[in-house]
């Protein structure tokens, strides 16, 4: 058993420190009030659908350049100051929203620029840490193997704040239902969407001092200075010491055939799932569902999060890894081939079970990318899987895009409005999802097989 070892939480992973205060980050720092008017709230505020795009492409690209260094600078300076890092800069970022000016949209744009670059530094120096350090006080403690229970609690909490969020901060947004909340209470105040647009911008950075507390609250846990990279380093040399930990875990995933296997299944299951999500309102729209309750749909998806995780831990604690690859790909194949058929109203129940696949996809992937990493490198894989996550979905965000255009050329001098051409092109194009998954899995397969039998 090791030294630090403490036997009053020999029992419980919820007794240890790290763990509770991981659990609180995540919550706070992924659940946030302006998700479901996300699209709307930049148009509110003045912004056109060019610079939304621009916006953000600016925010990807924060997160793909930054991604993999911020998950070396973790392991080598400490877990703990990444996410310290990471939750002050969603702390200012979302400062910047609260006090963006309207009126001159190159300044508000610069305003909502800044803001994307800082979301995206907080999402990369997050990425990694957060897990790493929870793992590492849970493998100090002697309990790794209760890495399972503590990822089934987290995404369960996650997704009744994730609901919690959603639902308020759709409400709060709508003026016309704030003024009848305010008649109700027996005044005759009137909001308008001007003084209800920043409420959601508010209430999220209430969270974002909560996240910044739960940071600050963390143990930092060393990997052995012995191994490849330590936290025990002064940050004055670690610019170095980074990028060679940055290459040599590169090499380490391409000689490790199932963490390499692992990341590229998450990464194909990721970028086609997570795109859907992104064009959900759209999907709802055609299938009749009203908009009205979109920031409702939103939190019904979540509830998917209370019982799949559980369903997930006993898959993975009890079967193969083959085994949670082929029951994720039934769920996500089945989801996504009937909501290919857009069914009016009905269609809302393939688009759970498409969406179900993601929370699936989630905790398989950190589950036994954690249990193969060691220690002195963990934080820098799981960036890895994080830069691999927001590749795919920003290749299969570019791509079909093309497909779309390629889609409305073909449809040109039809006598139909723009909307009914975007609605046609979306629902003739949305079966290459379905698709695009299937093929991947094939090739994959295949060359994986391949790679096993060349090392054989």
């Amino acid at each position: 058993m090791p030294a630090n070892t403490h036997p009053t939480a020999s029992k419980n992973p919820f007794a240890v420190n790290n763990v509770r205060m991981f659990i609180a980050f995540r919550v706070f720092f992924n659940c946030r009030f302006y998700y479901p008017i996300f699209t709307v709230l930049f148009l509110d505020f003045g912004l056109s659908v060019a610079q939304f795009s621009i916006l953000n492409a600016v925010w990807a690209a924060t997160i793909v350049m930054a991604e993999v260094p911020s998950g070396a600078l973790a392991d080598i300076v400490g877990r703990r100051r990444l996410l310290v890092f990471a939750a002050m800069s969603m702390l200012v970022e979302m400062a910047i929203l609260c006090l963006a000016p309207r009126g001159s949209i190159p300044l508000l744009f610069g305003f909502f620029c800044v803001n994307r670059v800082l979301s995206g530094l907080a999402e990369a120096a997050a990425s990694g840490a957060d897990e790493a350090i929870a793992y590492d006080a849970l493998q100090a403690e002697g309990m790794a193997d209760q890495w399972g229970r503590v990822l089934d609690v987290q995404m369960r909490l996650r997704s009744v704040m994730f609901i919690l969020t959603m639902s308020v901060g759709a409400a709060v947004y709508d003026p016309d239902l704030m003024s009848r909340v305010m008649a109700w209470l027996g005044s005759e105040f009137r909001f308008t969407q001007d003084q209800t647009l920043r409420i959601p911008l508010f209430l999220t950075f209430i969270l974002a001092l909560f996240t910044l507390a739960a940071a600050l609250r963390l143990d930092e846990i060393c990997p052995d200075p012995r191994q490849e990279g330590t936290c025990e380093k002064r940050f004055s040399g670690s610019t170095v010491d980074a990028l060679k930990l940055t290459f040599s875990t590169g090499r380490w995933i391409l000689k490790t055939p199932f963490v390499l296997a692992v990341i590229l299944f998450g990464m194909l299951f990721d970028g086609v799932l997570r795109m859907v999500i992104t064009l959900a309102s759209q999907y709802y729209r055609m299938v009749q569902l009203p908009e009205s309750l979109f920031g409702i749909l939103g939190s019904v998806m979540a509830v998917a999060g209370l019982f799949i995780p559980r369903l997930a831990r006993r898959i993975a604690e009890n079967h193969s890894p083959a085994v949670c690859l082929w029951t994720t790909s039934l769920v996500a194949l089945s989801g996504l081939s009937g909501m290919a058929f857009f069914w009016p109203t009905i269609g809302l129940l393939p688009a759970l079970v498409a969406f179900s696949a993601l929370y699936m996809v989630g905790f398989y992937l950190s589950y036994f990318v954690n249990r193969e990493a060691p220690s002195s490198r963990r934080a820098t894989v799981l960036s890895f899987k994080g830069l691999a996550y927001n590749l795919s979905y920003g290749l299969i965000g570019v791509v079909y895009a093309g497909l779309l255009e390629a889609k409305k050329a073909g449809i040109g001098g039809a006598a139909v409005d723009d909307r009914s051409v975007e609605n046609l092109v979306f629902k003739e194009t949305f079966f290459w999802f379905p698709v695009s998954l299937a093929a991947g899995l094939v090739v994959l397969i295949v060359a994986m097989r391949l790679l096993r039998a060349r090392r054989t």
